[in-house]
């Protein structure tokens, strides 16, 4: 497929992978990303596009793809105005060391439990663990920090 080819079936094809990545972002501004995105993409491997007649449904599965990438990601970022403001006063010394001291994966969900407020459900989504796992942790760090601060 030479490049006019290509840019033509793109522009025929431009409304219908807009709708179809608005059904997926409600987010205009992903949705022209996820856009540009597929269009690079689908010049780049445009030659594993064996019949022509199929460009529009090559085209969409691609930018489908893009779409739950980008999805992906933004389930991953918490925007600042989610998080609820910190109330508590700034610890001590020596509990910050303990707390520092604390392997990351303890460490952060004991965090955003007693200092940020979040409940264990809400952890559990933003870690993409069990919330199960997030008691289990959330319990080891507080059975370390115990050690920890008797020593």
């Amino acid at each position: 497929m030479n490049k006019t080819a290509f840019m033509l079936a793109l522009d025929q094809a431009s409304q219908t992978l807009f709708r179809v990545a608005w059904a997926i972002l409600y987010n205009e501004e992903d949705c022209r990303d996820a856009l540009q995105e597929t269009a690079l993409k689908a010049w780049q491997y445009r030659t594993g596009l064996r019949d022509e007649r199929y460009f529009s449904t090559w085209i969409t599965r691609i930018l489908i793809n893009e779409c739950r990438t980008i999805r992906r990601k933004r389930r991953r970022l918490v925007s600042l105005e989610e998080l609820p403001e910190s109330s508590l006063p700034p610890p001590d010394p020596t509990l910050a060391l303990a707390l520092r001291a604390l392997p990351e994966h303890l460490r952060l969900p004991l965090t955003l439990h007693y200092v940020e407020g979040f409940d264990y459900a809400r952890i559990a989504q933003i870690l993409r663990v069990p919330q199960a796992t997030v008691r289990g942790r959330i319990a080891r760090a507080k059975q370390q920090l115990r050690k920890e601060l008797s020593e």
